[in-house]
């Protein structure tokens, strides 16, 4: 019998693929400040951090510029960005056959939850969710510790041992260490198989069919 009941998943990168639509709206953002990125390839690293993160460490931007830039992104990403996006292969009956099988699923990320609310429900994936936590609008829980950390107060009557984050950057691995949870870190996203595995997960994965055997006692510890 798993240890584990609760199980939490990041969104972009672990649930769908999202490059299109944030590549785009990142596009979007620079262009309307007056920075010409014509290689999506290049912007992919938006893919996963919060924004405000990757705004100021990639182009240098201060606080008002990066909120600026936030905004234009969004003035986007509303309208269709979200929608350019698509569900990794088996992800739909992964978590069927998790909630069969009485796990309790949360999406941790730190994308707003109004916007990871319409995405799942794009889908047609919300039913298997019980709780949806992302970040707010005006950019306070932003960080994946702060987001696990309001999951593990939300359902307090656990142990942290009961919990365990699945996600492709080292962000949901280093929020995982700071909660004190374990963690699954997938390979087929935007996190390097260097970034993952420096980042120390309880497990690693190359694919969603993997996942589902961390569950199923099939996979050991690293």
């Amino acid at each position: 019998m798993s240890k584990y009941k609760i199980i939490l998943f990041d969104l972009d990168g672990t649930l769908s693929d999202p490059k299109e639509g944030i590549t785009k709206s990142v596009q979007y953002a620079l262009e309307n400040l007056d920075i010409e990125v014509p290689d999506a390839q290049k912007l992919e690293c938006f893919i996963g951090p919060p924004l405000q993160v990757s705004f100021a460490e990639h182009y240098d931007f201060d606080e008002l510029k990066t909120q600026r830039a936030i905004d234009f992104y969004r003035e986007r990403f509303k309208e269709k960005g979200m929608f350019e996006n698509k569900l990794y292969p088996n992800i739909p009956s992964l978590l069927k056959m998790l909630k069969e099988n009485g796990f309790t699923l949360v999406v941790a990320t730190s994308k707003p939850t109004v916007f990871a609310e319409q995405i799942l429900k794009y889908f047609t994936i919300d039913q298997y969710f019980d709780l949806i936590a992302g970040s707010n609008l005006d950019g306070t829980r932003t960080s994946k510790a702060e987001i696990i950390q309001y999951i593990l107060e939300v359902y307090h009557e656990y142990e942290p041992g009961n919990f365990i984050m699945i996600g492709d950057r080292k962000h949901d691995m280093i929020g995982a260490h700071h909660t004190g949870i374990d963690s699954i870190g997938v390979t087929y996203g935007y996190g390097s198989f260097e970034e993952i595995s420096q980042s120390d997960p309880t497990f690693m994965v190359e694919n969603v069919d993997e996942i589902k055997d961390v569950f199923v006692g099939c996979r050991v510890k690293l």
